[in-house]
């Protein structure tokens, strides 16, 4: 077996880099634009930010948990570690892509692997108007906000805000209101993945709001445009036992 051109990376944590330095002596190191595979040694936030600083280079990414939970992780071992790359199963992503508008109409565009999230900037509720392919679904919904969720993001905020979870392979997104006051019933919908999602906030500056796509975050927006980038994809390794796919399946049985 041809032995893999691995690039490690790890979170600034001691138990983190401690790990990463042992495996360059173990299997060496090569640069990015050189390497077959990335390997991140952290919690969920640094694969998270792993995934967009390689992006662009699309290298399968194998992640090993030296954080906390671990998610989007494989358990950490040092044994065998080609073998691990080489037996791995791929799942793959698409981000969704935000195209916000401010106040001031600057546009800012940005990629989000978990989510887009729009939330409240004070202490009065948001107002935002929700089209779906330049039809208004939700005429006014008054929130502390809401969210777009992808299904590798259906386990984070969007389940803590009682969204659904996603299969991987479902294609489609969750669009998750976030403490919705009115109407009060609605609880979100599940969208096909070509869906074209606009957000536009009603008087934006008596009820300014934020949009978040990961970490990038834009205050004050009017519009908020969101669509899944189907040319871009992420390619993630995970071991065979505990893929990302059956991760999310378990989720729903979580008692």
């Amino acid at each position: 077996m041809q032995k893999h051109r691995i690039h490690f990376t790890a979170s600034d944590t001691d138990d983190a880099q401690s790990a990463c330095r042992r495996l360059i002596h173990q299997y060496g190191q090569h640069r990015s634009n050189e390497a077959s595979v990335i390997v991140a040694l952290g919690g969920d936030g640094f694969m998270l930010e792993s995934m967009h600083r390689f992006m662009e280079s699309k290298l399968p990414i194998y992640g090993m948990n030296k954080g906390t939970v671990g998610f989007l992780l494989n358990n950490y071992a040092e044994e065998d570690l080609f073998d691990k790359i080489e037996t791995a199963k791929i799942t793959r992503l698409h981000p969704l892509r935000m195209i916000a508008e401010d106040t001031r109409g600057e546009i800012t565009e940005a990629l989000a692997i978990n989510e887009v999230s729009l939330l409240r900037e004070s202490r009065q509720t948001a107002k935002i108007q929700i089209s779906i392919d330049g039809n208004v679904k939700v005429d006014e919904l008054t929130c502390d906000g809401v969210l777009v969720a992808t299904p590798a993001g259906s386990t984070a905020y969007n389940l803590s805000a009682h969204g659904p979870i996603l299969p991987v392979n479902a294609g489609v997104l969750a669009l998750t209101p976030i403490s919705a006051f009115r109407p009060r019933r609605w609880r979100g919908a599940i969208l096909p993945r070509e869906a074209h999602i606009q957000f536009d906030i009603q008087d934006s500056l008596k009820r300014p709001v934020s949009a978040v796509a990961d970490a990038v975050e834009v205050r004050d927006v009017k519009t908020v445009k969101v669509e899944e980038a189907p040319e871009i994809t992420i390619n993630l390794l995970f071991d065979p036992e505990h893929n990302l796919e059956q991760r999310i399946l378990d989720e729903q049985f979580m008692l």
